[in-house]
């Protein structure tokens, strides 16, 4: 025979829809009368009870019906104009600002995106509920290389040269398939409900912002931090442009190495002349550029005699800790060790480039160098001016050429002796060939290693000297020393990401701000072409900036230089400038048009992006607000990890395993892919897939239920029903107490933007101590209690606060959920985002009382699991069958009466016996062995109510009411019961 519906399994009757409900009202209410198996059961069979118990009654189904449900919130939203009502609520209210990091206008949104505006979107709502004006602006960056590579491909697909495209025409077509998927994304992000003043969104490529760019770019030209220079930057000679660290991306490459020997000229020391000094290096085709050898001055090296393949010998120097690995590098088993030597005996020599006598006819000079270390290659290591940063410096600082080899196409110039429009990555083989025949290859091998490569056309880079324009980086600006000082200053969340970002910005060199594209605020400034000097004119800059506020960056390029120069200039002495400004300083303006010209606090109270954004966006926007302002544009800097499947795995389209929050979306809802962001620790990087997502669903049915419970047992509450918190059981208290605690973890997270485990901890809260024990117990004064039992309207009173602290803690997060279970009791003229945080009374926190009833669940836990015993056991069916002795120390028979006791453990009957093992000086009382008492349980005495299951000896006393117990005799006498349909 099918087990009965016990009392502690109504809340399961919520879930059913309404006509199973209506069925199973009349099995379960009936089901024990007519059960005449169980003796307990001899009761009046034509007895109906069912309309006198409270059952849940509320209009927010169990199903959440997401993916249906939201976009008809969305419109309603839209429709009653949130937004709008959000900011007027907080007119005059303390600002919080979360400057928004701008995404690129590329393609549909990834998972990535979708955490980081979500985290977004939780932190500004939370603030906007603790009583913040929580403005949030959204933004996104439109210019640059992956746009441009975008409109190239289509060029190529039909055959057309971008290079014969008019450049008002191709940079309308990059506008137009900017403009494009701004709108796809952003109607992307507003689905996922992130709420945000859309109407009025930034964008780099806003006339406006681009007049502010051009601007701030200004304002470094007039300090004298803007200057032109040549040295070396990372190339990609496929988009034929400098990158910006955070444009690159690091892969394993197959790179050719090879040893080379340079003949020493002359020397100081009589026996290093005619030796050969040799280099290792992993790219051949930086020989043509080699203009001197570096040594460690403190490095031990040695003059080693080898055997020649034609019987003679020749004389190598070489560090002496990496001999071993040089001689096994060019196959020889024999060598004579002549001598050791310090490398400053190296100093003033002179060496030959290998390549002498076939078009490389220089001295190398052999200069110290602190780079040089004996970690890997030879000691020695060939210096290229154009072609290393550490190159370059070395080369500046002794006056050395620095030669332009190599194009903007990869191909060597026409005046490279040899390999003249050869492609540097075609160059291993013919440059080895060379040397080879010059008698100066040692050896030649390959090296798989981590090499950087372009992020959007995945090619191999190079480093490569061109004329460029710089922000210097020291000098009379400091702007190193000031960036320094103010992340010292700033909040980084979590901690670790000062050093991350300190260590980048004491180590970068000055900051390359030119890109040489089309799609972009130009770098306009005019250089005199008879002295090569930038001119520094603010009258000049003034009229460039109106020009752009007024038609955009368009301007430069359509306009006439006369129109900027002023009548004064003759435009025929300068030179226009066309590069365009790297895009990391575009949005490392944004504080400038978007925080000051809206009248925004400034500096922001948050910068939130991914770790990455240490050398990206956060470093750009430091640097630039210092070089311009003396200070950072942000109080603190939370960042959060990547995104990866559920292996660990990066994500990729070759793996198959990618997350597109659309699929999430259209299977789950926004409300689902939002729990899983907040559930999981975001400062490190994050998993998804298939079974995390059935995960995060099952964490959402359970607080749907919970509120359903809630919103069920709330059913025509009034405020006449509510009960001080002083005239409450102590069961209610420590409910309140509970909400305390959350409270302050709520608001701990609201001011620290430090959110890891709050909605975890929530959703523990719901399952573990309200559906699991507190609903549990109070189920049965719900549903059978008269409707002025002060317990029942205590429970109400509770339930009341726990439903306005739950859908506003939870709106956050689940935003269209909450909205949905607010709505369901107070109508959708209003909305849970219009809320401020509940305000707790001080004296529901009470500490002691928490500690008293984690005891007494720990003891209620020694009584539920031989319950659970004695159930599969078959001695009892449910919990209310069952007597219960209970054994506990003389403290604990304190903690509450019998009666109580019962109530907690949900059964019929219990025994308190005094068990003195249990006491601290049991054995002082005669207990022989230590063995503590066992709970003992056993089948209730007397008969079962036909309305609150309780099995009792007093069921039948009343005459008119055989079937039931005094309680519900009397509540249903009373007619103070509610009448459930």
């Amino acid at each position: 025979m099918r087990r009965p519906a016990r009392r502690g399994d109504f809340h399961f009757l919520l879930f059913f829809p309404g006509r199973i409900l209506a069925a199973l009202q009349r099995r379960t209410i009936m089901s024990h009368s007519q059960d005449q198996s169980d003796p307990q059961t001899q009761e009046n069979q034509t007895a109906d009870y069912r309309n006198s118990v409270f059952l849940p009654a509320t209009s927010f189904p169990m199903r959440g019906d997401l993916p249906k449900k939201e976009p008809g919130i969305l419109a309603r939203w839209e429709a009653m104009g949130l937004g709008r009502k959000l900011r007027d609520a907080r007119i005059g209210a303390e600002p919080f600002v979360l400057h928004d990091g701008p995404p690129y206008a590329n393609g549909h949104l990834h998972i990535g995106h979708a955490l980081n505006k979500i985290l977004k979107d939780v932190i500004n709502r939370a603030r906007q509920m603790a009583g913040y004006d929580a403005a949030y602006v959204p933004g996104w960056d439109c210019h640059g290389l992956p746009i441009e590579w975008k409109i190239e491909e289509e060029y190529r697909k039909s055959g057309r040269n971008k290079d014969e495209v008019p450049v008002l025409q191709f940079r309308a077509e990059c506008r137009d398939y900017a403009r494009k998927w701004l709108d796809i994304q952003s109607a992307e992000f507003r689905r996922l409900g992130v709420e945000a003043d859309w109407a009025n969104r930034y964008a780099t490529m806003d006339f406006g912002s681009e007049a502010a760019i051009a601007g701030e770019i200004g304002k470094f030209l007039l300090n004298g931090a803007l200057y032109r220079g040549l040295r070396p930057v990372m190339w990609s000679p496929v988009e034929k442009t400098a990158l910006a660290e955070a444009e690159i991306e690091y892969h394993d490459h197959t790179s050719t190495t090879i040893h080379v020997r340079y003949p020493v000229l002359s020397a100081r020391e009589a026996d290093l002349i005619g030796a050969y000094v040799v280099i290792w290096t992993t790219t051949p085709w930086t020989m043509p550029g080699s203009r001197a050898v570096a040594y460690g001055p403190e490095i031990d090296y040695v003059l080693v005699e080898i055997p020649t393949g034609s019987g003679g010998t020749e004389i190598l120097i070489v560090a002496e800790a990496l001999l071993p690995q040089t001689l096994a590098a060019a196959g020889l088993t024999e060598h004579r060790v002549l001598r050791q030597f310090k490398g400053a005996a190296l100093e003033g020599a002179i060496a030959a480039h290998p390549l002498r006598g076939r078009g490389y006819e220089f001295d190398v000079p052999l200069l110290p160098g602190d780079h040089v270390t004996t970690e890997q290659g030879t000691g020695l290591v060939h210096t290229a001016p154009a072609h290393g940063e550490e190159d370059f410096q070395l080369g500046r600082a002794h006056g050395i050429e620095v030669p332009e080899t190599v194009g903007d196409d990869g191909t060597y110039y026409k005046h490279v002796p040899l390999f003249a429009g050869l492609h540097v990555y075609k160059a291993a083989e013919p440059v080895c060939a060379a040397l080879s025949e010059a008698g100066m290859l040692l050896a030649r091998s390959t090296l798989v290693h981590s090499y950087p490569h372009s992020w959007r056309s995945k090619a191999p880079l190079i480093y490569r000297a061109t004329p460029q324009w710089f922000i210097r980086m020291d000098g009379s600006e400091d702007i190193r020393g000031q960036a320094l000082a103010e992340i010292d200053r700033t909040r980084f969340i979590p901690d670790q990401g000062r050093n991350r970002i300190g260590s980048m910005v004491a180590n970068r060199p000055d900051w390359c701000i030119s890109r040489q594209r089309a799609w972009g605020v130009p770098i306009a400034v005019f250089v005199e072409k008879a002295t090569g000097q930038v001119l520094r004119d603010a009258t000049v800059m003034e009229r460039i900036v109106s020009a752009f506020r007024e038609e955009g960056a368009d301007a430069w390029y359509s306009s006439p230089p006369s129109r900027f120069l002023g009548n004064d200039r003759n435009p025929e002495d300068y030179e226009q400038v066309f590069d365009v400004i790297d895009v990391w300083f575009e949005s490392g303006s944004t504080h400038a048009f978007v925080l000051e010209a809206r009248d925004m606090k400034w500096p922001a109270d948050l910068y939130l992006e991914g770790s990455d954004q240490h050398r990206g966006w956060f470093q750009s926007s430091l640097l630039e607000a210092v070089g311009t302002r003396g200070s950072a544009p942000f109080e603190a800097v939370l960042t959060h990890g990547f995104v990866l499947d559920e292996q660990g795995r990066k994500m990729s389209k070759s793996l198959g395993n990618v997350t597109a929050p659309q699929e999430v979306i259209d299977q789950y809802g926004a409300d689902i892919l939002r729990l899983w962001v907040m559930s999981s620790d975001t400062r490190d990087d994050l998993r998804i897939g298939k079974e995390i997502l059935k995960q995060q669903g099952e964490l959402y049915r359970r607080l749907r239920n919970t509120l359903r419970w809630i919103l069920g047992s709330l059913d025509g509450f009034e405020e006449a029903e509510r009960v001080r918190e002083a005239d409450m059981p102590e069961l209610e208290r420590w409910v309140l107490h509970r909400l305390t605690e959350l409270d302050t973890r709520f608001r701990q997270a609201v001011e620290s933007h430090d959110w890891t485990g709050l909605y975890p901890d929530l959703h523990n809260f719901c399952a573990t101590d309200l559906s699991a024990f507190y609903f549990d117990i109070r189920k049965d004064v719900l549903y059978c209690d008269r409707t002025d039992s002060p317990r029942r309207r205590a429970t109400r009173t509770v339930l009341d606060h726990l439903h306005r602290c739950l859908t506003i803690w939870l709106a956050p997060v689940l935003v269209f959920t909450a909205e949905e279970a607010w709505t369901a009791r107070f109508g959708e003229q209003d909305s849970v985002h219009l809320q401020t945080l509940p305000t707790l009374p001080h004296h529901w926190h009470d500490p002691v009382l928490a500690r008293r009833w984690e005891e007494i669940r720990s003891i209620r836990r020694r009584v539920t699991a031989p319950i659970e015993e004695a159930r599969r056991a078959n001695q009892i069916g449910a919990s209310l069958q069952a007597a219960v002795r209970l054994p506990l120390s003389l403290e604990e028979m304190d903690l509450l009466s019998e009666a109580d006791w019962a109530d907690i453990t949900i059964v019929s009957a219990l025994e308190q016996v005094y068990d003195p093992t249990r006491d601290a000086d049991g054995a002082s009382k005669g207990v022989l062995d230590g063995t503590q008492m066992e709970v003992s349980i056993t089948r209730a005495p007397g008969r079962k109510c036909a309305r609150c299951w309780k099995v009792l000896p007093e069921v039948g006393s009343i005459a008119a009411h055989p079937a039931l117990c005094v309680r519900c005799a009397d509540a249903v006498e009373s007619g103070l019961i509610c009448r459930s349909a």
